[in-house]
């Protein structure tokens, strides 16, 4: 069990320059909405590097877990965006 001490992280400034990943939770059509959002941020945001969407374990049982927290702490990205595409 996390414990929840913090219920969300503060806003970064801009995304450009950032290290970005992903954690879905595989619902209907995050295979399709995901990768067409890696698509959007990478031309919108200069210097962005968006992570391969199956960078982190995924799907609801794997989110909350820790070794996804491990992960995501360890892959050095300055956000990460929890989707689901339902």
């Amino acid at each position: 069990t996390l414990e929840v001490t913090q219920p969300f992280a503060p806003r970064l400034d801009t995304l450009a320059g950032k290290r970005i990943g992903f954690v879905s939770n595989e619902q209907w059509q995050a295979y399709r909405m995901l990768p067409a959002l890696k698509e959007v941020l990478e031309k919108d945001f200069p210097g962005i590097e968006v992570l391969p969407i199956d960078t982190f374990p995924q799907g609801n049982n794997l989110i909350p877990t820790e070794e996804t927290a491990k992960a995501v702490a360890q892959s050095g990205v300055d956000a990460v965006i929890v989707g689901n595409a339902s």
